[in-house]
């Protein structure tokens, strides 16, 4: 193998891993040195659409790779992730981290064992939109999400709150750091086996509260997130890669404005009144699921820490699965 770039193998090829296969031969840092499917034929489709290697077994990917894509259905991530961090390759595995938390904790201590980094696939931390928030002081005390789609069988094998919300609640629990204090969730089958459309309140000890709702049976998509906090409102669209924040700030006549905040009201009078500052940050045009795959195999390759650890994928799969123990048991 050579030292200048990740070997990568890519497990699981139906939709989410073939791009995974796609983006990977485009990484400087990346080598794609094969994948692997449960299903033969499509990995040998897959394999020459992007001109790379179809292994015949799991164990003769790991034999030829250092890191590995893992992309496969969540009820099999644990004891695939579990055969891939024995074979000491670091791991790069889809949200949800697993299906129960026992599993995520195990496969976080075997990594930590053996000195291998794991990464969970949290894409929406690599979205333009929530990139361009970066250097704003973001403080929110209120939250509200939605996250819809219209339907598609894939990914009705878990419950709407591991498939759609769990992207919202890795964001909400990055965005405030004080534990959560209290779930109050409810959510129901519509179409599938297992809740197609959840609403979920959770209530934190420092006193934010954050107000998600996620549905795959929806006319339209939708992947929106507003923050309110003193003196600002901040607006993501996950879906449209946009942002805007207007604030409040008290009205000086000789005030210079930066040039990213620019005044379009007032409201108030006399020494009350305040201007209404717009500002939109700017996007920068990367593809999400690219960076991810890169910062991950920077991190393999010169040691440091990856950005969304599999503790961070362990505290979402926390509050998902009280949210489902819930509904599944309502107060």
């Amino acid at each position: 193998m050579t030292r200048d770039k990740l070997w990568l193998g890519v497990v699981g090829v139906g939709h989410l891993g073939e791009i995974h296969t796609r983006l990977a031969k485009t990484i400087d840092a990346v080598h794609l040195a094969g994948i692997y499917d449960i299903q033969g034929d499509r990995a040998r489709e897959i394999a020459k659409r992007y001109e790379t290697h179809a292994f015949d077994s799991l164990s003769s990917l790991l034999e030829q790779v250092q890191a590995v894509v893992l992309a496969i259905p969540t009820e099999h991530h644990f004891a695939i992730g579990r055969r891939i961090l024995e074979s000491q390759k670091h791991l790069f595995i889809e949200k949800p981290i697993t299906q129960r938390t026992d599993e995520a904790r195990a496969l976080i201590d075997m990594a930590r064992s053996y000195g291998l980094k794991l990464q969970v696939g949290h894409i929406e931390r690599f979205n333009p939109a929530f990139l361009a928030l970066k250097d704003k002081a973001i403080k929110p005390l209120f939250i509200e999400a939605h996250r819809l789609c219209q339907f598609n069988p894939r990914g009705t094998d878990v419950s709407v709150i591991l498939d759609l919300m769990i992207h919202d609640i890795d964001i909400v629990l990055t965005l405030i750091p004080s534990p959560v204090a209290a779930i109050h969730a409810c959510g129901v089958q519509v179409v599938s086996e297992s809740e197609d459309i959840a609403n979920v309140r959770l209530s934190f000890e420092d006193g934010s509260v954050a107000n998600l709702t996620a549905s795959r049976i929806s006319a339209k998509d939708m992947r929106k997130m507003r923050l309110f906090q003193r003196n600002n409102y901040v607006a993501i669209d996950f879906l449209a890669r946009k942002a805007e924040i207007l604030s409040l700030a008290k009205s000086d006549a000789g005030q210079d404005y930066t040039s990213s905040a620019i005044p379009v009201g007032q409201i108030g009078s006399g020494d009350k009144r305040q201007d209404v500052l717009l500002d939109v940050p700017a996007i920068s045009e990367v593809n999400s699921l690219e960076l991810e795959l890169t910062h991950f195999a920077e991190a393999v390759r010169n040691g440091g820490e990856v950005p969304v650890p599999g503790e961070d994928g362990l505290r979402a799969l926390e509050v998902a699965e009280i949210i489902l123990e819930q509904i599944k048991r309502p107060e």
